[in-house]
């Protein structure tokens, strides 16, 4: 894997992490956290296809390696979820 690639899939899980985000509502930072939400959907999806036995949706190709977006953007949504259940809302100016 080059330095393009590896770029790339850094960009491709940065926008799953953000799309998961705005599906549940919530906003913790910026696109490192949006990259690290993404690269933990890959592996919660991934997990929980594996589990219900459920195929790959829809995936891209990075580097020989395969990138699942719709799990991806499931895995990341419901650990935003979670994660939003355990931690105290921010108040936002006043």
């Amino acid at each position: 894997m080059n330095l393009v690639e590896f770029l790339l899939l850094l960009i491709v899980a940065g926008i799953c992490g953000s799309v998961a985000q705005s599906m549940v509502g919530s906003a913790y930072a910026g696109c490192l956290v949006s990259i690290a939400l993404g690269f933990i959907g890959v592996l919660l999806g991934t997990w929980l296809a594996l589990a219900l036995g459920l195929p790959e949706l829809f995936r891209i190709e990075i580097g020989g390696r395969s990138f699942p977006i719709i799990w991806s953007i499931i895995g990341a949504a419901l650990f935003s979820a979670a994660l939003g259940l355990f931690t105290r809302p921010r108040v936002v100016g006043v």
